[in-house]
């Protein structure tokens, strides 16, 4: 196609792979907010889960922390179990990212804007 033009079929070629890149990140990033992680706190007592974009979507609390008297404690474990469920979410993006990169021929650890 590009035939006698030098190196600009390397240039098609190469515009052509960055714009596949682009599709291919685009779909990541939506399916990332349909991947949900969950984290916990106090040996499970509080659960937070979150989509892989972090974005809680729910929040589970065993009843039996309910007690007056310790209202900072399961506000401790609620903030720890979101920001658990966060790190995961974090985590996972960037696996996903990794696999993404590597899968078009990139270096696992090219960090490519999300």
């Amino acid at each position: 196609m590009f035939k006698g033009l030098g190196g600009l079929g390397d240039m098609a070629k190469m515009m052509k792979s960055a714009q596949e890149l682009q599709g291919k990140m685009t779909q990541m990033q939506d399916d990332l907010h349909n991947v949900m992680v969950t984290g916990e706190s106090g040996a499970g007592l509080v659960k937070a889960t979150a989509s892989a974009k972090g974005e809680l979507k729910a929040l589970d609390i065993d009843p039996s922390i309910f007690n007056g008297d310790d209202k900072e404690v399961v506000e401790d474990l609620i903030l720890a179990a979101i920001k658990d469920a966060q790190g995961k979410a974090a985590e996972k993006a960037q696996e996903e990212m990794k696999a993404l990169t590597e899968s078009m021929g990139l270096p696992a650890d090219m960090k490519l804007p999300f």
